[in-house]
């Protein structure tokens, strides 16, 4: 039983893991690393510090895409709308 407890955490590690570079990678290809890093500042700021300023907000993920797609304090981005969603929750899980 305890093999199968670890096996089964392991698996969600290694699943989340996978979906972390691949976020990434996303990030990579749509420009997004060119200003900014996961942990420290560059042109933008770094993404756990974006994590950490709307941590708890329940808009956080709407209002990051709202503004990032409006250009309003931010270039224009390459990622589509559904990468673009995805690229927001991916930032706000650092």
């Amino acid at each position: 039983m305890k093999a199968v407890v670890i096996a089964a955490i392991v698996a969600v590690g290694m699943a989340a893991a996978g979906t972390a570079s691949a976020s990434e990678a996303l990030a990579k290809s749509s420009g997004c690393m060119n200003c900014h890093d996961v942990a420290t500042k560059k042109i933008g700021p770094a993404f756990k510090d974006v994590a950490a300023k709307y941590k708890g907000k329940a808009d956080a993920e709407a209002k990051l895409v709202k503004e990032i797609s409006e250009h309003k304090g931010h270039p224009e981005v390459k990622a589509k709308d559904d990468d673009l969603k995805s690229l927001v929750k991916w930032v706000l899980s650092q």
